[in-house]
């Protein structure tokens, strides 16, 4: 994917430019530093976008991006866009992120609830499979629970965008939503791999320079034990995923890892696995 700025927009071949009157005046200095992720929590993408277009929502985000990786931009990055709210910056000290600030929205549900082991629910009502879900703790919480996965095509049009406003603007800082509304705002989440976003946009991280790198970390991987059970969390105090367990050699891909435990993708089955019996 190739893209470039011209001025205060981006411009690429799937790029789709609907405008939101949700905007305040220009940005200070003009010029954004810092880069917000959130995710919609929303339907689909042109569902967020509606909603984020509409004067009613008060509410908007420079860009959003699909989870075929596709583009929307709704403000023009030289102006204040309304994704942030109440906001605070720690290591500034500054309120008000939104003025200081290009907002990104990823299209995905966000939070869901388990209806069963194949099947989780958003809160409007949407039913997700299990291969799209991945359980984890928030960093501002202490209890797991189960978050939407992000797509490979949306983390890497992220990057990528993400990485062409740094080289355009003199972005300092990358972050996350619930970093700077903390105990009101939840997003990207824990699906969402945001350290390393970090690392590789600030160019903290300069490995993968050819840019061959999943974002997602999935890898395919084998068990090396005669049985291995799969189960439902990451610790032997969750019960079984599938009666039978994994044999010898079975092929698994990688998902996330929490501690020595790994989410794992067993032929459509997603549960957990001790990661030290697999190669």
């Amino acid at each position: 994917m190739s893209m470039h700025i011209n001025e205060k927009h981006l411009l690429i071949g799937n790029v789709r430019w609907v405008r939101s009157p949700n905007h305040s005046g220009y940005l200070h200095n003009k010029v954004p530093d810092t880069i917000v992720i959130h995710y919609t929590a929303g339907r689909s993408a042109e569902s967020s976008v509606r909603s984020l277009c509409s004067e009613r929502s008060k509410a908007s985000a420079h860009l959003v991006i699909g989870r075929d990786g596709s583009i929307f931009q709704l403000v023009p990055f030289d102006m204040t866009a309304w994704h942030a709210g109440k906001s605070h910056h720690t290591a500034t000290g500054r309120e008000g992120i939104n003025k200081y600030s290009i907002g990104i929205e990823l299209d995905n549900a966000g939070l869901l609830s388990k209806q069963n082991d194949t099947s989780f629910l958003s809160w409007f009502g949407q039913s997700y499979p299990a291969s799209e879900v991945i359980s984890g703790v928030h960093q501002n919480e202490q209890k797991e629970r189960y978050w939407h996965l992000y797509t490979e095509a949306q983390l890497m049009a992220c990057l990528e965008i993400c990485r062409l406003l740094s080289s355009h603007y003199p972005i300092k800082y990358v972050l996350g939503h619930e970093e700077i509304s903390p105990g009101r705002k939840i997003d990207p989440g824990p699906a969402f791999p945001l350290q390393k976003f970090r690392d590789k946009i600030l160019d903290l991280d300069r490995s993968d320079e050819d840019g061959e790198m999943s974002l997602l970390t999935q890898k395919t991987m084998m068990v090396n034990i005669d049985r291995l059970n799969v189960r439902t969390g990451p610790g032997v105090d969750h019960g079984l995923a599938r009666p039978e367990p994994l044999k010898e050699g079975d092929s698994l891909l990688v998902i996330a890892s929490e501690g020595k435990w790994v989410q794992v993708d067993a032929n459509g089955l997603v549960g957990w696995v001790n990661g030290k019996y697999l190669r």
